[in-house]
C-alpha cells in the first residue's frame, strides 16, 4: 500500500485518479480548496477508511508523509482560470512550488499534470513532445499556458538540481462524468445545450479541430506514467482522433436527439487553431494507447448530464 496525495483530489479528472487509487488498494489524501473541485465528486469514497480530505489551497505549505504526489491542482477550464488570473498563475507557480519542496523532504515522486495549452495555437501538427509551442505570453490565456510552462520548467530545475524524482504529462481535451456544466469546455457546453433544448454555440466557423480522450483512459495513462521507472518526460496523453467542433456538435445533437441548432459566434483570442497530440512515446514508453471511441464516452457523458438536467439517463450502458 503507498500513501498517495492527490492535489485537485476533488476536481473531474482527480476525482477520477483518487478513485481508482482506492481500487488499487492505496491509502489516497485528497487535497483540495473547492474553487472548483466539488465535494459530492468524492461523497462516495467518503467510507473508505483509508480515504482522507483535506481542504488547503497549494499555493500554502503543507506537511504531510506521502510516498507519491499527483499535482493536478489548477482550474482548467478557460472560464475558469481567466476568473482570476493571478490566482492561476500563483496556483500553478507557487502550488508547484510547495509540492516540490514537499517532495523534496519527503523523497516522493512527484506527477505534475501539465497541458497541452503549453503549445498554444501549434505551427506544428500533430504536436509531439519537442516542439517548444507558440503561445502569447500576455493574452487572455496566459495565465494558464504560461503559468503550466513554468510549473514544467520547477519540476525540471527541482530534478537537475536537488534529484526529485518527477513525472511530467501533457494532458490533452478530456471529458467525461463529474465535468462542470458550466466550465465552459466545448463537450460539456454541447451536452448541455442538447439537453435543455438550447442552441449549440460554436466559436468561429467550426472549422477547428480537438482531439478528445475519455477520463478513464486518461487516469489510465497518468498512473502508468507514475509507476513508469525509465521516462520523465514530458509525455503526451490524449486521444490521437481529430475532430472538427462543427463535427462533434452534429455528433452530440445526433445522440442527444436534440433539435437545437447551431449558431456562430465570434472566436476567442489565441483559440488554437489545430489540436492533436502524437502520443508515440506514451505508446512506446507506457504501453498507453486510448481504448474509449469518442461516441461511446460521449453516451457515458451524456447519461450523466441527463441525470443532473433530467433526473435520467438516456442509454442502457
Amino acid at each position: 500500500m503507498k500513501r498517495i496525495l492527490v492535489t485537485g483530489g476533488a476536481g473531474f479528472i482527480g476525482s477520477h485518479l483518487c478513485e481508482r487509487l482506492l481500487g488499487e488498494g492505496n491509502e489516497v489524501i485528497c487535497l483540495d480548496n473547492f474553487f472548483t473541485g466539488r465535494k459530492e465528486n468524492i461523497a462516495h469514497l467518503m467510507d473508505n477508511p483509508v480515504f482522507e480530505v483535506v481542504r488547503h489551497d497549494v499555493t500554502e505549505p503543507v506537511l504531510i508523509e506521502v510516498d507519491q504526489i499527483y499535482n493536478l491542482a489548477c482550474p482548467a477550464s478557460p472560464v475558469h482560470y481567466q476568473y482570476n488570473p493571478v490566482k492561476t498563475i500563483k496556483t500553478n507557480i507557487m502550488g508547484t512550488l510547495n509540492m516540490l519542496g514537499l517532495a523534496k523532504r519527503v523523497r516522493a515522486r512527484i506527477l505534475q499534470a501539465s497541458t497541452s495549452e503549453v503549445y498554444g495555437d501549434p505551427k506544428v501538427h500533430p504536436q509531439t513532445e519537442d516542439y517548444w509551442g507558440n503561445t502569447n505570453p500576455i493574452g487572455p490565456r496566459a495565465c494558464y499556458d504560461e503559468g503550466k510552462r513554468c510549473a514544467e520548467t520547477l519540476m525540471f530545475a527541482y530534478n537537475k538540481q536537488n534529484g526529485v524524482d518527477i513525472k511530467v504529462i501533457r494532458i490533452f481535451n478530456t471529458y467525461g462524468p463529474r465535468m462542470l456544466e458550466n466550465d465552459g469546455r466545448v463537450v460539456s457546453n454541447f451536452i448541455v445545450q442538447a439537453l435543455r433544448g438550447q442552441d449549440l454555440t460554436i466559436y468561429g466557423d467550426g472549422s477547428q479541430t480537438r482531439s478528445f480522450c475519455y477520463v478513464d483512459d486518461l487516469v489510465d495513462g497518468i498512473i502508468k506514467m507514475m509507476d513508469n521507472n525509465d521516462v520523465t518526460g514530458p509525455v503526451n496523453l490524449g486521444n490521437p482522433g481529430e475532430f472538427t467542433v462543427l463535427d462533434l456538435a452534429n455528433i452530440i445533437r445526433r445522440l442527444t436527439g436534440s433539435s437545437s441548432k447551431v449558431i456562430h459566434m465570434p472566436l476567442p483570442p489565441d483559440d488554437p487553431v489545430q489540436r492533436r497530440p502524437d502520443i508515440t512515446i506514451a505508446k512506446k514508453t507506457l504501453n498507453w494507447d486510448p481504448t474509449i471511441k469518442l461516441e461511446d464516452g460521449l453516451k457515458k457523458t451524456i447519461n450523466y448530464f441527463s441525470e443532473r438536467i433530467n433526473g435520467t439517463g438516456s442509454f442502457a450502458l
